[in-house]
């Protein structure tokens, strides 16, 4: 039974994928999601249903518009496999119980504010404002323990992103610091401070290897988003794991 739960939510995964690419992209570009309909970024050629087709119709069209043949970009059917498998793996991470829907919430949240970080260096206000009070409202009925640990997971995830903010003299934008608030209300006090030190550790990683491989200016900026998405999926599945072997070292 499980296995076909798991499917349903792979194919769950791959149609919100899809919708999480517009959202992202168009929020970004301060436009509709509603309106116009999905069409080709270099001709405005309106796809059809058949061309909607998650994953599948890329492959099938090998990558190009049908009507101009120009290369559609990788990241759209790469972003729908990967909220799909996510959405397929995250009753592993927490099991057919209520948390899932704060699992699901969160990987929707993660993929939405990569997409627009990777596309326009931007995290749009409605959708952090979405997600806030979608979670606000979910933890009345799955708390966390205290109750109170992911209100102060999200002032101090505010707070320490302001104050890196201003120390840094901008050298964290103004998303970051509002998507963290975010986050402290699905990860609390520890999984927010954990978030923070994954994230900044995955960035100063990858942003080395760009400069030593010269795809990557110095001072040039990085989108972070997709680095604390990754850091926030860690430390929500593995956090207590990690803190517990972490103290253990000092034991």
């Amino acid at each position: 039974m499980d296995i076909f739960l798991s499917i349903y939510l792979f194919v769950f995964g791959l149609i919100f994928g899809s919708f999480f690419n517009v959202v992202g992209i168009r929020t970004a570009e301060k436009q509709s999601i509603v309106t116009p309909r999905s069409h080709c970024p270099s001709c405005q050629y309106e796809l059809s249903a058949t061309e909607l087709i998650p994953v599948v119709s890329y492959v099938l069209q090998k990558g190009r518009c049908k009507s101009c043949q120009a290369s559609i970009s990788p990241k759209y059917p790469m972003f729908e496999f990967v909220t799909a498998c996510l959405f397929a793996i995250a009753p592993i991470a927490v099991g057919w119980s209520t948390e899932l829907i704060v699992a699901l919430l969160l990987i929707s949240l993660v993929m939405i504010v990569s997409i627009s970080d990777l596309h326009k260096m931007l995290i749009s206000n409605r959708v952090l404002l979405f997600f806030a009070m979608a979670i606000f409202i979910v933890r009345l009925f799955v708390p966390m323990s205290p109750w109170w640990d992911p209100y102060a997971g999200a002032l101090l995830g505010f707070g320490l992103l302001f104050l890196i903010a201003i120390v840094s003299k901008g050298g964290m934008g103004g998303g970051d610091i509002k998507l963290f608030a975010v986050l402290g209300l699905f990860l609390g006090v520890k999984g927010v401070l954990l978030t923070l030190f994954l994230a900044a550790f995955l960035g100063m990683l990858f942003g080395f290897g760009l400069v030593v491989t010269r795809k990557l200016k110095r001072k040039q900026p990085l989108p972070f988003a997709p680095f604390i998405g990754l850091a926030a999926l860690i430390s929500y599945v593995y956090g207590a794991d990690f803190l517990e072997f972490y103290f253990s070292l000092f034991v």
